[in-house]
């Protein structure tokens, strides 16, 4: 299939050109004005519509009344048929802090679907790209909507058995700096996924030195941690001045002020990743709801505990995308965020994340005003 005529994402921004699709990828992509290719098969013209590279959610808990931690199969496939509408064409369910088995049978759950998705018939499904392991190793005081009943220290042993109970799909796990041991832990699971701070109290030196140890995450910037201080910065300020280091952000317009929004892209040019951290109300009603055991109520798209402490987003990617536009973010930054930065931090870009020959073919199909018209999964139109 032959798509001509379209305003092709870069980062440089839109160029007008072509692209073929075979086989699921991009066998070939042409920019530039005079960009075009010889027209043979079927061919699609795009009149200057804007193409987008499919958005990656490395940090989605539930959809659609669907959660992660239900620990089964069909949970997870409703989640992708969702996120497969909503512009997400590859997202990494992430956990919360429960008890050992209730995350064994999530990861079991991933792995046996990631086997069973590869089908024919579940083709145009948000694909499952790892899982985010967001506890239980987390600190008590900044806990936020996680069970603090589960909370534990780090252990080795665990990951080790979660991660093989996955397949080896554990693509991000966080750990709170302070906890004993949590240094040991960064240096040796870092091996197998990549090293996310968060839920943490950690002052500046503590998180300086799981970044030593070989840390490169920080999930949900501002949230769960110590906010940035001239004499005390904290986590944020560790993370902020190296350049290997990957910050999430939830851009929702509830849980980061729009002007932290703006501050936190030039705290970390060119490290922002756009994440939802969506519950299973995402994409339903206002109403009573659950996030790992504990109940949440969701009052006017605003996720609470019962205590009134701030859960999850029921916003999606695309929306929080257009979201950090509005509050002031170049558009071709917001785009980067919510795709190639993302491919970056579960260490896919060579799949995924971008329009380039040989990638899978994942793209968005959005007007001049960036409302979503299409969603193209590995070649193949969602549903």
């Amino acid at each position: 299939m032959q798509y001509i005529n379209a305003g092709i994402y870069t980062e440089r921004g839109y160029v007008p050109g072509a692209f073929t699709v075979k086989d699921g990828l991009f066998t070939e992509v042409m920019v530039g004005p005079s960009a075009g290719m010889k027209e043979t098969g079927d061919v699609v013209d795009l009149r200057g519509r804007k193409v987008l590279p499919g958005l990656i959610d490395i940090h989605i808990h539930g959809a659609a009344g669907s959660d992660f931690s239900d620990g089964n199969i069909i949970s997870i496939e409703n989640m992708a048929a969702y996120l497969a509408k909503t512009g997400v064409t590859s997202f990494v369910p992430t956990s919360m802090t429960l008890p050992h088995n209730a995350l064994a049978a999530a990861f079991r759950a991933a792995r046996d679907y990631n086997a069973f998705s590869r089908d024919p018939e579940h083709r145009g499904l948000s694909k499952l790209a790892g899982i985010h392991m967001e506890g239980p190793f987390l600190s008590e005081k900044k806990c936020g909507a996680q069970n603090r009943r589960f909370l534990r220290s780090p252990d080795m042993e665990e990951f080790r058995e979660l991660y093989e109970l996955s397949g080896g799909l554990i693509r991000i796990a966080d750990i709170a700096p302070e906890l004993e041991g949590a240094a040991e832990f960064t240096r040796e699971a870092a091996d197998f996924s990549t090293i996310s701070i968060a839920h943490t109290d950690a002052d500046y030196n503590e998180a300086a030195r799981i970044f030593d140890a070989g840390a490169t995450h920080l999930t949900h910037l501002f949230n769960a941690m110590p906010s940035i201080h001239h004499r005390a910065p904290g986590v944020i300020g560790a993370a902020s001045e190296r350049n290997d280091v990957i910050a999430e952000l939830i851009c929702d317009g509830h849980h980061v002020h729009p002007s932290a929004v703006r501050m936190a892209f030039k705290l970390f040019p060119g490290r922002i990743c756009l994440v939802s951290d969506a519950l299973r109300c995402l994409g339903m009603p206002d109403g009573d709801y659950d996030l790992g055991g504990q109940a949440i109520a969701l009052s006017d798209g605003v996720a609470k505990l019962a205590d009134g402490t701030l859960a999850g987003s029921s916003t999606g990617l695309f929306d929080c995308m257009k979201n950090a536009i509005r509050f002031g973010i170049p558009e071709i930054e917001a785009v980067r965020a919510a795709a190639t930065v993302p491919a970056g931090c579960i260490g896919m870009t060579d799949r995924i994340g971008s329009i380039a020959a040989g990638k899978a073919a994942d793209f968005l199909i959005c007007d001049d005003d960036l409302n979503l018209e299409q969603v193209f999964i590995d070649g193949v139109r969602a549903a």
